[in-house]
Order: C-alpha cells, then sequence, then structure tokens
C-alpha cells in the first residue's frame, strides 16, 4: 500500500470562455490527488478516527456504507496502511456477485457485514459484531466532530485568503463543517447537498460547528440532486464528459459531478457578483461511476 501523498495537492485554475465573460474566477483545489483509494476528503475525515483508535488501543475499526461507498473503500484501505483490521456494515442484503468496490474492498482485508436497509436505517450491529468491546466504531461517511476536525485542515492546502467563495459537494455535511471552521471568517463556504429533501442537513451541520462558525457565512443550495442520492440523468453525464474534456478534470455523478454543474450553473446566473474568485474542493473518490454502463463516461 503506497503512502498518502500530501505533496501532491494542487490547485489548478479553470480557463473557460463563460467564466471570462461573467467576470469570475474559478480554480480547483484538487485533494484527490493524495491517494489512489483513501482518495481526498475521505482521508481528512477519517485522520482522527484512526488516530484515536490507535490511540486506545483498538487494532480494528468498523463503519457503514453501500456497494459503491468511497468511504468503505477509504476505510479498508486506511486499515490495511495503518496496521488495523476493518469491518464494512453494507447497506442491502449480501448480492450472488460483489460490486468491484467492495471485492476491492475485501482486498485490502475488510470483512463485510450485510444488513437490510430497515437496519441500516438504524444503523443496526449485525449480531456478529454486536460487542463494541470488540471495534472502534466510525459514522457513516466519517459523520462527526473528529471528522470535521480533520476537514478543517484541507483549507491549509491552498492560500484560501485568495478565494471569496470556497465549494464542496454535501452528503453527510462533515466536510462543509470542516471547511467553514478552517475558512476565513469574511469568506463564505458554499455547499452543494447530492440528496433530495434533506432538510436535516442543516441541523446536521450545526451540530458540528462551534458557536465562532456558527456565525460564519455559509449557505447549502438544494437545487443539483438531480433526483436524490446517487440520481443522474443524461445531462449530468454528458456535463461530465464535456466537463473532462475542456479540462481533464474527472468526476463522480454522486457528488462532484452535482458539484461542478451546481456551481458552473450559478456563475451562469449571475449568482456570482463579477469580480468573485471560487475555489472549488474536488474531494475525490469516483467509485459511484463503476455502476454505470461501460462507455457512458470518457475517462
Amino acid at each position: 500500500m503506497q503512502p498518502l501523498s500530501f505533496e501532491s495537492i494542487t490547485v489548478e485554475e479553470i480557463d473557460l470562455p463563460f467564466l471570462h465573460e461573467k467576470k469570475v474566477g474559478c480554480s480547483v483545489l484538487h485533494i484527490d490527488k493524495i491517494h489512489p483509494v483513501i482518495s481526498g476528503n475521505k482521508w481528512f475525515k477519517l485522520k482522527y478516527y484512526v488516530e484515536k483508535a490507535k490511540s486506545i488501543d483498538k487494532k480494528c475499526i468498523a463503519t457503514f456504507g453501500g456497494a459503491y461507498s468511497n468511504h468503505i473503500l477509504a476505510t479498508a484501505a486506511a486499515g490495511e496502511l495503518f496496521k488495523l483490521q476493518t469491518i464494512g456494515i453494507i447497506r442491502g442484503e449480501r448480492p450472488t456477485t460483489l460490486s468491484l468496490t467492495l471485492q476491492q474492498a475485501m482486498d485490502h482485508g475488510m470483512n463485510l457485514f450485510f444488513i437490510s436497509r430497515e437496519q441500516y436505517a438504524n444503523k443496526t450491529l449485525p449480531p456478529e459484531i454486536r460487542d463494541q468491546e470488540q471495534f472502534y466504531l466510525i459514522n457513516e461517511g466519517g459523520y462527526g466532530i473528529k471528522g470535521a476536525q480533520g476537514a478543517a485542515e484541507i483549507l491549509g492546502y491552498c492560500e484560501k485568503e485568495n478565494y471569496s467563495h470556497i465549494a464542496c459537494a454535501v452528503g453527510t455535511s462533515t466536510m462543509m463543517a470542516g471547511l467553514i471552521t478552517g475558512n476565513l471568517p469574511s469568506h463564505e463556504i458554499l455547499g452543494i447537498p447530492v440528496l433530495r429533501y434533506r432538510t436535516d442537513l442543516e441541523k446536521a451541520l450545526d451540530e458540528l460547528l462551534s458557536p465562532d462558525a456558527k456565525s460564519r457565512k455559509f449557505q447549502m443550495i438544494h437545487d443539483y440532486h438531480f433526483g436524490g442520492y446517487a440520481k443522474y440523468n443524461a445531462e449530468l453525464i454528458s456535463f461530465m464528459n464535456d466537463l473532462y474534456k475542456n479540462t481533464g478534470i474527472p468526476t463522480d455523478f454522486v457528488y462532484t459531478g452535482k458539484l461542478f454543474y451546481g456551481i458552473f450553473d450559478l456563475i451562469k446566473n449571475d449568482f456570482f457578483p463579477a469580480g468573485s474568485s471560487l475555489l472549488v474542493v474536488h474531494s475525490g473518490g469516483l467509485q459511484g461511476n463503476r455502476s454505470l454502463q461501460r462507455g457512458s463516461l470518457i475517462f
């Protein structure tokens, strides 16, 4: 397992005609480059959980996720890298053939347990691992104070003072909470939720913020979920292909494709004042694309 490579993080400016027309600058913070498997925000959200598990002498970490979960695969790889056993509690009945993501997680040493969707919604532990003394449990997606603490370090890899707005995709709200905490009070964090009708996301975000962070500038824009989590249409896939063709930036249809689509649409509709400078955080993780029909994407 190759080590994490923080020196690989880059900031790259996007140069497209509509940005010049709108007089808006747009750059990408590529934290997706730190590792081929423990990609982007996944490591930042896992960092302090892994440290905590080792500090209390736990030999195993366990977490929740779906069949194409970036978080599940990243946890498996992090366990291998830092010599921890791993358990994945997977949503839904065990399929006849595992997804490539789950097979890869097993290749990194993860033990998989499958539970019904109802049990998953209640985060019910399988009978085989009910004794939590055996492992350190991490919430789905790394949600929690420690996840946000790690995500707060993301903006240390750019000159954040150069950007009026910083944008990210939102699943659990953990990364957004970290970015708000790590940002300058005068600059704004924008979150693009990838789930439909998740009115509790603001509450989940609020629970991760200190009183000082709650006073900062941020908002979620709920208009770009494309029907809900892991939902998509031909327009989104076409956008992702065009984005890659014009910029070389690969995205996934679950998170970052929706993020870039949303930010570009907001720019085109004059959401940002002329002279704004945007930073889009590429959170990495392309596992969801494996569920698409072969040939759907050009990358």
